[in-house]
């Protein structure tokens, strides 16, 4: 199942384990046009010469590719906190 991290450069962290996820939560929580594929390696969460905003990544394994998901690692931009409300509402 797809894997969802909260990366905050501030904290300089190397990306926090938030949520596993189904395919059908990710295109609910994902406008999949809003997520930049960057390949197979996890993004770098802090920069030396700067630090960026707070970010998600979204990880997707080879056996659950589809043509919409590729294998690899996406990065988006995101309200952390609205983005860990709309995940709590997936469990209800």
């Amino acid at each position: 199942m797809p894997n969802l991290y909260f990366c905050q450069p501030h904290a300089q962290n190397q990306g926090m384990l938030r949520a596993v996820l189904s395919l059908a939560d990710c295109n609910r929580l994902i406008a999949h046009t809003s997520a930049t594929y960057v390949g197979d390696d996890f993004p770098k969460v802090y920069e030396q010469d700067g630090q960026t905003g707070d970010f998600a990544v979204l990880g997707i394994g080879a056996d659950e590719a589809t043509p919409e998901w590729r294998h690899g690692y996406y990065r988006f931009e995101a309200d952390l906190m609205e983005l860990n409300a709309r995940i709590l509402t997936l469990s209800r």
